[in-house]
């Protein structure tokens, strides 16, 4: 045991035939050795290596096919989108027009209205104008006729005297009788 040790302790010391311990003077290293390490290791480790190399393998062309399934349908939903899209547009651009035709429309309207109003207007205007009128004509006319006719009974009242006044009734119901007749 105390060999082991010590081949463990003074690496740069080589143990005596009979003891067991690491060389790690590399230049000193035996070729076959090396040879018999690395052909154990290839013989071995090729089954494992080779899996854990299929293995990634699979999963790197899985992983390439499923992002080119996403891919694709990632470039079909975008197809789907841009159409949509021109779509909305072509939508949004037949809104505007028919919006600017609407308002233009509906200006239109508006003046039409506003003038016939203001006609409507003017001509309500004018017949209340020309009613005013004819009215303050007839209260005129009518206080005319009531001095005139105040007048004419003052006149009348003056000039008449009861003989007079019972002879112009005889006379008119004559009148009135001959007519009658």
């Amino acid at each position: 045991m105390k060999n082991v040790t010590d081949s463990f302790v003074s690496l740069g010391h080589w143990p005596s035939a009979g003891s067991f311990g690491f060389n790690t003077d590399i230049l000193a290293t035996n070729l076959i050795n090396l040879s018999v390490v690395l052909g154990v290791l290839v013989f071995f480790g090729k089954g494992v290596l080779s899996d854990l190399l299929d293995n990634r393998k699979q999963r790197i062309l899985n992983t390439i096919r499923n992002s080119e399934e996403l891919r694709g349908g990632a470039i079909e939903q975008l197809e789907k989108a841009r159409t949509r899209l021109r779509k909305v547009e072509m939508e949004a651009d037949q809104f505007r027009v028919n919006g600017y035709s609407e308002i233009e429309r509906e200006r239109l309207n508006f003046i039409n209205s506003t003038s016939n109003t203001l006609k409507q207007l003017e001509n309500y205007k004018n017949e209340t104008i020309n009613f005013e009128q004819q009215r303050a004509i007839n209260q005129v006319r009518q206080r005319v006729f009531q001095q005139a006719l105040q007048g004419a009974l003052g006149t009348l009242s003056s000039c008449l005297n009861n003989e007079l006044h019972l002879r112009t009734i005889r006379a008119n119901i004559g009148m009135l009788g001959a007519i009658t007749d």
